[in-house]
C-alpha cells in the first residue's frame, strides 16, 4: 500500500469511529436494564471498551513517536472531559454523592499517569509488545485482589497467571543483549490502569458520563499540573494536536463503557472482555504501520492475550 494511499485508509477509520461513536452514545443513552438482560448489557458494553480504547491506543501512540507524551495525554484528558460533562449536562443526568466522587477522583489520577506512561511505552518500542503487556497486568492485578478476598480462583484463573507469565518473558525478551525499550514503563501502566479498574468499581452505581467526567478531570489535573511544571511541550507538531484532542475523546468513551459494564454485571466479566483492546491496537499496527513481529514475540503476544480471559474468569 501507498503512502498515500495509507493515509487516505487512516483518515477513513477516523471517520468510521466518529461515527461508531455516535452510534455507542445513543447505546448508552439507553436503561439496559428495560431492554437487554444485565449479562449481555454488560458484555454489550465491554466489547464497546475493547474497541473504543484499542483505537485510542493505536491514535496515542502514533501521535506520541514525534509528541510529548504527558503533553499529549493532558490534552486527551481535557478533550475527553469537555465531551463527558457536556453530554451529562445535555442529558440531564443527577450528580453522583461525594463518596462516589472521591473514587472517580482516585481512578482518575490512577488511569492518567497510567495513560501518560503507556503512551510513552508506545513511542519508544513497538505498540504490538507494550499493549499487551500493560493489558496483561491490569487484567492480572484485579484478579489477585480477588483472590485475596474470595479464595482461590479455580485451576483456570491460576493456569492464566503462569501462561501470562511466560507470554510477558517471550515479550521481553531481547533480539540482542539488550532490554526491549518501553517494556518497564508499560509495566508501570499496567499497574496503573488496574488500580484504575478497582477504583471505578468503588464508585458504585452513579451515573456513568459523570464518574468518567470526573475521573478525566482529575487525569487531567495531574497531567497538566507535570506538564506545565516541567514545561513539557515539546515535541510538537499540529497534527497530533488534534489526533491527540481525538484519541481523549475515544479513549474516556471507553471509560463510560466500563463504567456501565461494572455497573450491570460482575467486574471480572467486564475486565475480561475490556482488557482484550490491544487485539485492536495490535491490528490496527500491523496494517497501518506495518509493524513486524519475530516468532518468539508473536507467541508471546498470543499467549499474553489468550491469559487475559483465563486470568479473570471467575
Amino acid at each position: 500500500m501507498t503512502h498515500l494511499g495509507s493515509s487516505v485508509a487512516f483518515l477513513c477509520v477516523v471517520f468510521s469511529v466518529v461515527k461508531v461513536l455516535f452510534l455507542f452514545f445513543l447505546l448508552l443513552s439507553i436503561d439496559p436494564a428495560m431492554a437487554i438482560s444485565p449479562q449481555f448489557a454488560s458484555a454489550s458494553y465491554a466489547l464497546g471498551a475493547v474497541c473504543t480504547w484499542g483505537v485510542s491506543d493505536f491514535l496515542g501512540g502514533y501521535v506520541a513517536r514525534r509528541f510529548q507524551a504527558f503533553f499529549l495525554a493532558a490534552l486527551g484528558h481535557l478533550s475527553g472531559t469537555i465531551l463527558m460533562v457536556t453530554i451529562a449536562l445535555s442529558a440531564h443526568e443527577p450528580f453522583p454523592p461525594q463518596s462516589h466522587l472521591i473514587w472517580a477522583a482516585a481512578a482518575g489520577v490512577a488511569g492518567g499517569v497510567a495513560l501518560a506512561f503507556f503512551y510513552r511505552a508506545l513511542s519508544q518500542g513497538n505498540m504490538g509488545i507494550a499493549a499487551p503487556v500493560g493489558a496483561v497486568l491490569s487484567a492480572g492485578i484485579p484478579t489477585v485482589i480477588g483472590i485475596s478476598r474470595e479464595g482461590f480462583p479455580g485451576y483456570v484463573p491460576c493456569a492464566g497467571f503462569g501462561l501470562a507469565l511466560l507470554g510477558i518473558w517471550l515479550v521481553s525478551r531481547p533480539e540482542d543483549a539488550s532490554r526491549p525499550k518501553g517494556l518497564m514503563l508499560a509495566v508501570a501502566a499496567g499497574i496503573g490502569f488496574a488500580l484504575f479498574y478497582i477504583f471505578i468499581k468503588k464508585t458504585g452505581t452513579g451515573d456513568a458520563f459523570w464518574i468518567a467526567a470526573i475521573a478525566r478531570t482529575a487525569s487531567f489535573a495531574i497531567t497538566g499540573t507535570i506538564t506545565l511544571a516541567g514545561r513539557r511541550f515539546t515535541p510538537f507538531y499540529l497534527g497530533g494536536l488534534w489526533l491527540g484532542l481525538l484519541a481523549g475523546c475515544i479513549d474516556v468513551s471507553g471509560t463510560a463503557f466500563f463504567v456501565r459494564a461494572s455497573q450491570t454485571g460482575r467486574l471480572d466479566t467486564a475486565v475480561v472482555l475490556s482488557s482484550l483492546y490491544p487485539a485492536i491496537t495490535v491490528l490496527m499496527a500491523r496494517i497501518f504501520l506495518h509493524e513486524h513481529f519475530t516468532r518468539w514475540k508473536a507467541v508471546g503476544i498470543l499467549a499474553a492475550l489468550v491469559a487475559i480471559p483465563m486470568i479473570a474468569k471467575p
